[in-house]
């Protein structure tokens, strides 16, 4: 029995993938010189890293994560929370070197579940298909003897069907299904969110890896759940999870373009970016502007470190500062 996802393309969902059209072109075709895609990269992989973990409880802040893929060691984190998030990072790195992969296998799926829970796992194995009933809030899973079936069928809509709609739509429609199996005893949330990255990178949609999709589910929790639930009780009815979907999908590359709009603006080569300036960067497109009180803080650096991060911005006048010396604020250069 093949795997048909049920689903309604609204005026509203059409409306969004043509915006999430728009901006794609948009941040593909920037200005941007090669020497900055390792850096936005990296910041991606940190911030889907914290995002995926954090949605299943890992305390570690995005700063601590930063920490883990840059290689520094963490004092006070706990050793189970610091292998979630370096396996996560395994994961990511198998799904980018397999990005173009044609056809994914059972095996394929086995290898990043054994990558994203080694040594995580509160029951099962990792990499292999669960022999035991689970259950995730509400939601009963299918029973343990019909995981392998289902997942031939899903597997096999990936492989042939989906190329034929949207990645907007089959990376949505792949994350949900593979939840709704949840084929594993555990980490199914973060290889479910992993596959829809997967399937994005596959169709070329991010090509370049520096959309930070995860974030959007980790900052609307809540509304993630109920977006997965409002399917089961809309009788697999896709058409609202898809949507959601993509409101996270287009708020990702709006986020993105305000980074790329930042950097492309100089001239190649006249600043490397540091992990923290490009943070400094997105916390001032987030809020508009910051007193360099809220930035030293929210950054959990000196003044002194501030003002080292925040000075090579201002020659290179992708920032600026406006007010007193009390009372000034900085924002990015219009």
């Amino acid at each position: 029995m093949a795997y048909e996802p049920q689903f309604t393309i609204s005026a509203r969902l059409l409306s969004l993938v043509e915006e999430i059209a728009v901006l794609r072109e948009r941040i593909q075709g920037a200005a941007v010189s090669v020497s900055w895609i390792p850096a936005l990269q990296k910041d991606t992989r940190t911030r889907n890293g914290h995002a995926s973990t954090a949605i299943e409880g890992n305390p570690l802040t995005l700063e601590q994560v930063r920490a883990l893929e840059e290689g520094r060691e963490l004092a006070a984190a706990d050793r189970r929370s610091s292998r979630e998030v370096l396996n996560y990072f395994a994961g990511l790195r198998y799904v980018e070197k397999n990005a173009r992969k044609k056809k994914i296998r059972h095996e394929d799926l086995f290898e990043l579940h054994r990558l994203l829970a080694d040594s995580v796992m509160d029951q099962g194995e990792a990499g292999r298909y669960r022999s035991i009933a689970v259950r995730v809030g509400r939601h009963v899973p299918p029973p343990a003897a019909d995981v392998s079936g289902l997942m031939f069928e899903l597997l096999d809509w990936w492989n042939t069907k989906a190329t034929g709609l949207s990645p907007v739509l089959s990376s949505a429609i792949l994350h949900y299904q593979f939840e709704h199996i949840h084929p594993f005893a555990d980490g199914n949330g973060r290889t479910g969110r992993a596959l829809g990255l997967w399937e994005l990178y596959r169709r070329g949609f991010d090509s370049h890896h520096i959309f930070s999709v995860d974030e959007y589910f980790w900052e609307d929790r809540p509304g993630y759940y109920r977006a997965l639930d409002a399917v089961r009780l809309a009788g697999e009815d896709l058409s609202g999870w898809l949507e959601y979907c993509a409101v996270g999908l287009r708020q990702t590359l709006e986020r993105t373009w305000l980074r790329v709009q930042s950097i492309s603006r100089q001239s190649p080569g006249k600043l490397v970016l540091r992990p923290r300036q490009e943070q400094l960067l997105k916390l001032l497109a987030d809020h508009g502007s910051m007193a360099p009180s809220e930035l030293w803080e929210t950054l959990g650096v000196s003044r002194q470190g501030a003002m080292g991060l925040l000075q090579p911005l201002l020659d290179a006048g992708l920032i600026e500062r406006t007010g007193g010396k009390k009372t000034g604020r900085y924002s990015l250069k219009k």
